[in-house]
């Protein structure tokens, strides 16, 4: 789902329409764009020499890529490019009575209860009349806010002279206002090289507070799934996991049959839940995501002098690769509940199970600290600091200085006193005592788990169970072994040890010849005696469950 070619696709266009400056304005780009002078410099300069390059501006290669999936062009431009921007209406915040003789004018942040959607400039211009949301993919979630699909927008023309032409014409008649919140620059481009879409979408945020804040999407992705025959080899490959699935599926509903309530009591079997709810997410935003796709390419496509809106196919393949990714990280995370077979990755799994409760409680404390220092650098250094200008960043920016990764001098000039107190004592508490303090819960419990370890006290493995269960009911479904007589032979052969333990133990501790003498226990005999107390409570619970089918059985019958 996912190869190199998108990251140097994505870097390629990233530099052309991020990184290129306007002529004669070295430090002028999209990145620095901070007024609506440069933002305009930007779409008048950079914007129309990225969008109208001759190596990739030919509209007349779409009627081509109706007919063949793989055309040997570079970059192409699909469609034409759209701009739209969203507005909010005069009067829409709230000001204090003593100041509004001094307020003409008040424009709020943007909202949908405040976006103003009546027409404005010139008359019987379309670009200065409000459409109606018309796309398919949600609202853009920017850095201000979330944003709707509609608004005041235009399509550039395919002449580059009419575009710049028309950039002119709107910046004279004042198309963005005071009132302006958001524009967005949306375009389509389709590599034939390597198969990649690459939809792209640059965001001006114009803030209640003034200036210009920029940011971009860039979202390559394959829409044409099966071209090749490696494509079709991973169809296949597709196809052979929904069997897999659905055989999973079976297999966990007999297991909830059977073990019924007691089923969810274990960690592994939610998460195999866990694994089979993604897995099916996964296949039906898959369908979902290839049939729209099949089926909007072509209407797209169809009219070449207008935008074609594939941001919401782009979505849901993100989506969907978000999905496979999280989905592949949990079935990673279910081969620990295999690898018993391996002493060092036995006692890691022992270990981690047996402190979660400790390490549970003290995340618990951990946070309740973590939070109160988050909270307090939130509030001394966010008006001035960027790595505390919210609370999520004040977060994350003491995950970094717990990793080294800080720049104190700008918290100390931030807050000469304060600064260098919220650093030390953070420093103190979070890295010396609590992290310590973790590391002595997870090195407690290993100590443990090793001292079991060394008198014999390890977990069967199951992946080794998993096999030779396996191996019998393939064995007795081909009539090549009897139903049955391997177990019998193993109860056989667990009794006739605890015998030969029993035997042993009376012998050496309960002889008549010296009853009141002092016994030394060598480590051998201490192992024994462990594993033989160990079978014993196999023995008992083997018994108990036995005897609670029979009641339940007995119960049943009397209903």
């Amino acid at each position: 789902m996912v190869s190199t070619n998108m990251y140097y696709l994505n870097k390629v266009i990233a530099t052309l329409f991020l990184e290129t400056s306007v002529l004669g304005e070295d430090r002028t780009n999209f990145k620095s764009v901070s007024t609506i002078t440069e933002f305009w410099k930007f779409m008048e300069g950079p914007l129309l020499e990225g969008l109208y390059c001759d190596s990739w501006y030919n509209t007349e290669v779409l009627y081509q890529l109706k007919n063949s999936s793989r055309i040997y062009y570079e970059n192409v431009l699909l469609g034409v490019p759209r701009i739209r921007q969203l507005k909010v209406r005069n009067n829409t915040c709230i000001v204090y009575p003593k100041f509004q003789s001094f307020m003409d004018e008040c424009f709020d942040r943007y909202t949908i209860e405040n976006e103003d959607r009546s027409d404005f400039g010139p008359r019987q211009v379309p670009e200065w009349k409000y459409s109606p949301s018309s796309s398919l993919s949600f609202r853009h979630w920017g850095i201000f806010g979330v944003y709707d699909n509609g608004g005041y927008m235009f399509t550039l023309p395919i002449s580059k002279t009419a575009a710049k032409e028309k950039f002119t014409f709107l910046k004279l008649n004042s198309w963005i206002t005071r009132g302006t919140r958001v524009i967005f620059i949306d375009f389509s481009i389709y590599n034939a090289n390597v198969n990649l879409f690459c939809i792209i979408r640059l965001v001006a945020e114009f803030p209640a507070t003034g200036g210009v804040l920029t940011s971009w999407n860039f979202y390559s992705v394959k829409l044409l799934r099966y071209v090749t025959y490696f494509d079709y080899f991973i169809a296949s490959c597709e196809i052979i996991f929904c069997i897999f699935i659905i055989n999973f599926i079976i297999q966990e509903i007999k297991k909830m049959k059977e073990y019924k309530y007691v089923y969810f009591k274990s960690f592994w079997n939610l998460l195999e839940l866990l694994l089979l709810l993604l897995s099916l997410l996964a296949i039906s935003i898959n369908i979902f995501r290839t049939s729209q796709a099949y089926h909007l390419l072509g209407q797209l496509l169809e009219k070449t002098q207008e935008y074609p809106d594939f941001y919401f196919l782009a979505y849901w393949q993100i989506r969907y690769n978000d999905m496979v990714a999280i989905n592949i990280f949990f079935a990673w995370i279910k081969i620990f509940k295999f690898i018993s077979f391996n002493k060092t990755m036995s006692q890691l799994s022992t270990t981690l199970s047996r402190c979660i409760k400790d390490i549970i409680g003290f995340a618990f404390m951990f946070f309740i600290i973590f939070f109160a220092y988050a909270q307090l650098g939130y509030l001394v250094f966010g008006s001035q600091v960027d790595d505390f200008s919210t609370f999520q960043n004040s977060i994350f920016t003491q995950f970094r200085i717990v990793l080294g990764d800080f720049n104190f001098a700008n918290i100390e000039k931030a807050n000469q006193v304060l600064g260098p107190t919220y650093f030390i004592t953070f420093i103190f508490f979070v890295f010396f005592v609590l992290l310590n303090m973790f590391l002595a819960i997870i090195n407690d419990a290993y100590s443990e788990v090793k001292a079991d370890y060394s008198i014999g006290r390890s977990p069967e493995s199951e992946l080794a169970n998993q096999i030779k269960a396996s191996y019998t009911r393939t064995m007795e479904k081909l009539k090549l072994k009897k139903p049955q007589t391997e177990g019998k032979n193993k109860e056989i052969e667990r009794a006739n040890q605890m015998k030969r333990w029993k035997e042993r133990l009376e012998e050496k501790y309960y002889s008549s010849e010296i009853p009141d003498a002092y016994q030394p226990v060598t480590q051998q005999e201490f192992r024994e005696l462990f594993l033989f107390a160990v079978e014993l409570e196999k023995e008992l619970h083997y018994v108990s469950t036995k005897l609670n089918r029979v009641m339940k059985r007995i119960s049943t019958s009397k209903t």
